[in-house]
């Protein structure tokens, strides 16, 4: 059927109204599309770029270098080391436990340190770098970076480790680092971001976590770009930090290993201070440990050893260690009594062997007693009947004011962990703390410096310090930071009437170069640099009445526990004090046998700052001596790594 002309038109007509409907839809589709192209691609263009770079390009932090720690000549007791690791980011790695399993086809990696690292990818932020493995070896770190395009978020790097090359010599002053714990982030208000870089090690104890702050440094910051399957391109761009600062300490480190190698296998401590400045030569604590065991992760059976060893490796004993000090304690009574006005050089007392009081013996070291004796024999032969009399005569108040004026019964500032201020006790604390009145017996044992008397051996470093010089010597372990120097603090005078110091500058110097002396066997020839000092002898026991009708059992006798401390505290030269020494020996026995030969010898080694000749010794003595040193093995500042480990 033909369709007519006007039945052609019209649908024409609707043909071109539709097609012209259709375009200009389109045409304003277009429209549309090409001002929002315009409006992206125009004035959102900084904003999408923005973005863009987010998607490709991470910021991380830098962790800084650790400041390294040296002697006061310069040799370096902290170092670092190169450090080989490898470290993964969970939101570049995609899959993370397939990453793993490809990363322990790599290197070793353990079942149960898979277990933690993925533990540690749970807990922190998708874009904090998580160590997979640290300490590697060149080969370990060559496979990995190799076969960096099958380990997506996985970056090889190389950082710098703590390294202690004295190994144990200064392990009780320095302390040691290790990895940010819960624990320590725990007792920050406002951390700081880099503790929390997992692994991240910081100052755990000791002159390490004293000075944290100033050690650590600043952290930096670089830009990295990832490929999309977070594999590291490139770096864009690097800010570094601020190293940590550089600390000088006061120690000598040929001195410090000398007496680290000297105290041996016993269970003491030894401090040895500069009179003039305070400066603390050597501080040790034997037996020592490797802190470098700490850094590097110690195993279950190496801490054992050190927790189970019954001299105790892991304690300071030099300052967190108190102890009764014995008849060191007598200079200090004997000052008092001086100047509570209680006796003159030439008063003296009779000392029978024990002094009876109430229908009680307080007996005196020597069973047959001293005679008649004066203040200087009192010293020079520390007897005990002597100090019971003086410190009945004016009480244990005068006694603990003259300590604490010593420096006994306070708390010195170091920046080392665990610094005890020991016990001067007085009437009201024993009431406040014991619930109990002071008793006479309880002044007769302080007199003697036993009962509830306790000083640690940087205390009694002090107090000899102090009495050698009658100056208000304060000790100081830190001599520069970042080259600006700690300030010497203290110096000024006692108060201490002269005429006092001399007297008992003359008994202590009596007790080792008198042959009547209680340390005549380690006197020192040398009339240049003679030494002065004081033996003691801390009971850690009771002796019972029936023991001591029948002899007191020796020390030699008894089981190590149960043996009394020894100790010795000394300075020289006698005549112009130089240096001074404080010395323990935990269960040594007596101080002029086990005590003072050691402290003489450290006194040689610090005045002469190598062996001493040997013709400061006694002649008797001199071929032991050589015998002793051709044995004696310590570190020496050419030959940091060669000390062998005395744990």
């Amino acid at each position: 059927m033909r369709r007519s002309g006007r039945d052609t038109e019209e649908s024409t007509r609707r043909v071109n109204r539709r097609a012209l409907l259709l375009g200009g839809s389109m045409a304003a589709f277009m429209a549309v599309l090409g001002l929002r192209m315009r409006y992206m691609q125009v004035e959102q263009a900084d904003k999408f770029r923005l973005l863009a770079e987010e998607n490709r390009v991470n910021t991380r932090l830098i962790p800084p270098v650790r400041g390294l720690i040296h002697d006061r000549n310069g040799i370096p007791i902290a170092a670092n080391e190169q450090n080989y690791r490898a470290v993964i980011v969970r939101e570049d790695a995609g899959d993370v436990d397939e990453v793993l399993s490809r990363m322990a086809r790599v290197i070793v990696l353990p079942p149960e340190e898979l277990i933690r690292i993925k533990q540690e990818i749970a807990r922190r932020s998708p874009f904090v770098p998580i160590t997979i493995a640290d300490r590697l070896s060149w080969d370990d770190m060559s496979a990995v970076a190799l076969n960096a395009p099958a380990l997506p978020g996985v970056t090889p790097e190389v950082g710098l480790s703590r390294r202690y090359p004295y190994s144990g010599d200064f392990a009780h002053v320095l302390g040691y680092v290790g990895p940010v714990s819960d624990y320590d982030l725990s007792k920050l208000d406002d951390p700081d971001p880099l503790l929390q870089i997992p692994k991240f090690q910081i100052g755990k104890v000791g002159v390490e976590t004293k000075l944290e702050t100033d050690l650590r440094g600043k952290a930096g910051v670089k830009r990295i770009e990832v490929n999309s399957v977070g594999r590291l391109m490139r770096e864009l761009d690097r800010r570094e930090g601020k190293p940590g600062s550089k600390v000088v300490l006061t120690l000598d480190a040929r001195l410090q290993s000398y007496v680290q190698a000297r105290l041996a296998d016993e269970s003491a401590a030894a401090v040895v201070m500069n009179v003039e400045t305070g400066d603390i030569m050597a501080i040790n604590s034997a037996p020592t440990f490797d802190p470098n065991l700490f850094v590097r992760g110690i195993s279950s059976a190496e801490y054992a050893l050190l927790t189970e060893n019954d001299h105790r490796p892991l304690a300071n004993k030099a300052v967190q260690g108190v102890y009764p000090p014995g008849s060191t304690f007598k200079p200090v009574v004997a000052l008092a009594a001086l100047a509570a006005g209680q006796v003159t050089p030439e008063d003296t007392v009779s000392c029978r062997g024990f002094i009876e009081l109430s229908g009680r013996k307080a007996h005196c070291w020597k069973r047959a007693g001293h005679g008649k004796v004066d203040l200087r024999t009192s010293l020079m032969q520390s007897c005990d009947v002597y100090y019971y009399e003086m410190s009945q005569r004016f009480g244990v108040e005068a006694i603990t004011e003259m300590a604490r004026k010593l420096g006994l019964g306070v708390k010195h500032d170091l920046p080392m962990s665990a610094v005890n201020e020991g016990l001067m006790p007085t009437k009201q604390w024993k009431l406040e703390k014991q619930k109990a009145e002071w008793m006479i017996g309880d002044t007769l044992n302080a007199g003697i410096g036993q009962g509830y008397v306790l000083a640690s051996p940087l205390q009694l470093a002090v107090m000899v310090s102090r009495l050698a010089t009658g100056r208000n010597i304060l000790p100081r372990l830190v001599k520069s930071i970042d080259d600006a120097e700690q300030p010497i603090l203290g110096g000024e005078g006692l108060g201490l009437d002269p005429a006092h110091l001399a007297m008992v500058h003359d008994a202590l110097s009596a007790v080792v170069n008198d042959q009547h002396g209680t340390a005549y066997g380690s006197r020192i020839i040398d009339e240049t640099v003679r030494m002065a000092g004081k033996t003691g002898t801390s009971q850690v026991r009771n002796i019972t009445a029936a023991e001591r009708a029948r002899g007191v059992t020796s020390n030699d006798d008894l089981p190590w526990e149960r043996r009394d401390h020894a100790l010795f505290v000394a300075y020289a030269p006698a005549e112009r004090p130089k240096y001074a020494v404080a010395l323990i020996v935990e269960h040594g026995g007596g101080g002029s046998a086990a005590a003072a030969p050691i402290v003489r010898d450290i006194m040689l080694q610090a005045l002469f700052e190598d062996f001493p000749p040997l013709d400061a010794y006694p002649q008797s003595q001199r071929q032991r001596i050589e015998n002793e040193r051709k044995e004696l093995q310590f570190t020496t500042p050419e030959q940091p790594a060669a000390t062998p480990s005395r744990a």
